[in-house]
């Protein structure tokens, strides 16, 4: 296992759209190991395997552990099947801008389909912060981050921000 380093923005691989992942392999296994290690030393409650410099379509995310009791989830290939039309503001932080955050207005609930790291396919409804988290990672498998989701002015003030 291994602390991997988390790339910043304006990182050139945070604003490429990652390729699907194409085998399962140990490789692979190996790579999720070492991003649940990262995520939880980061500590944060997701990471994109652009984060760390591999684009590929993949995340990590554990939205309790926090709380008390570890619940990593890990979608390979995620896509969104449905999104509700309610949507709700809400702050959202990144492992790649650090000490940053952004108000950005996302739906409330989302249904993800992705295989899991056995191979098997998945769907679930996430609803609340951990729909939110899910999406905030897909983000990242098609080259955004949270300063594209939100208005022009917001994000001049955090790119200065950013630059003191």
């Amino acid at each position: 296992m291994a602390v991997l380093p988390i790339l910043r923005w304006p990182d050139p691989a945070l604003s490429t759209p990652c390729p699907p992942v194409a085998e399962i392999d140990d490789t692979l296994r190996a790579l999720i190991r070492d991003m649940l290690d990262t995520m939880y030393d980061a500590p944060g409650r997701g990471l994109a395997a652009p984060q760390v410099g591999v684009l590929t379509r993949l995340f990590v995310m554990d939205v309790t552990w926090k709380d008390g009791t570890p619940t990593p989830r890990v979608m390979i290939n995620p896509r969104i099947l449905w999104q509700s039309e309610e949507a709700g503001r809400g702050e959202e932080g990144c492992l790649s801008i650090p000490g940053v955050t952004a108000c950005v207005k996302r739906p409330l609930e989302a249904r993800f389909g992705w295989t899991d790291p056995d191979g098997v396919a998945r769907e679930e409804t996430l609803t609340g912060f951990e729909a939110r988290c899910a999406q905030h990672e897909l983000d990242h498998l098609d080259g955004r981050v949270t300063l594209d989701r939100i208005g022009p002015r917001a994000r001049a003030r955090l790119q200065q921000e950013l630059a003191l």
